[in-house]
């Protein structure tokens, strides 16, 4: 059995809570490196959102329900806390 799964190609955009993070831009990147849509928002703007923009992320300033869009999965930063819109829009509506 092989430890790793691919994901499919036609998953749809991944949407990432708190993509300006060190973390999360370094996985978003390699995403959007291997070809997925990649989406994400995070309190402001910055050099590394700027980046992940340059090489063809959607990023959304501040944390809104509605940034979730059409996500087909949703990616939580650990800094990001109970309570907030797209966490919760996401667990509405039962997003993996």
């Amino acid at each position: 059995m092989n430890a790793a799964t691919k994901l499919p190609l036609e998953l749809g955009p991944i949407h990432f809570v708190g993509i300006g993070g060190i973390g999360m831009s370094g996985i978003a990147e390699v995403l959007i490196t291997l070809g997925y849509a990649v989406q994400g928002s995070d309190a402001k703007a910055s050099k590394i959102t700027d980046r992940l923009v340059s090489l063809g992320a959607t990023f959304f300033e501040g944390q809104r329900a509605e940034n979730i869009g059409e996500a087909a999965v949703v990616v939580i930063s650990s800094a990001i806390k109970k309570g907030n819109p797209e966490l919760e829009e996401a667990r509405r509506r039962k997003l993996p």
